[in-house]
């Protein structure tokens, strides 16, 4: 395994987690972060299984969701690439989980505290501008 490989691979396990998720969303932040970019190749699943000391059924599961999703694309023989377009599909992604799991709730909580939407707009101004 190539340094570059190697250390995209320094993420740990986390045993009370599917391990097949874990290779799933380490290589999505990769792609985010843009330590993948698009017609970049990942590492193969012998390589993963390898390196985390696991089955290669578990890491070409992690690998094959990405690839049902679009995400990457296999070339015969010779490995597994980045898709194009693939941040653009992973952002949107996040930001409709984003609305469900946190603007959803978020709006919820004000309305039952009787919060008016100007209230809601103000607060999240100041969050946006604290940050």
């Amino acid at each position: 395994m190539d340094e570059k490989v190697g250390e995209k691979l320094k993420k740990m396990i986390d045993e009370n987690r599917p391990i097949f998720q874990q290779i799933k969303e380490w290589v999505e932040e990769d792609i985010l972060d843009e330590a993948l970019k698009e017609g970049d190749k990942l590492p193969s699943t012998n390589e993963l299984a390898k390196f985390y000391k696991i089955n290669p059924a578990t890491a070409r599961k992690g690998i094959q969701a990405l690839v049902d999703e679009g995400l990457i694309f296999k070339r015969r023989g010779i490995g597994m690439f980045v898709a194009e377009g693939a941040k653009k599909k992973l952002m949107a992604k996040r930001k409709e989980e984003f609305f469900t799991e946190f603007v959803k709730p978020l709006v919820k909580e004000a309305k039952r505290i009787g919060m008016e939407r100007n209230e809601l707009s103000e607060l999240l101004s100041k969050g946006v501008d604290e940050e």
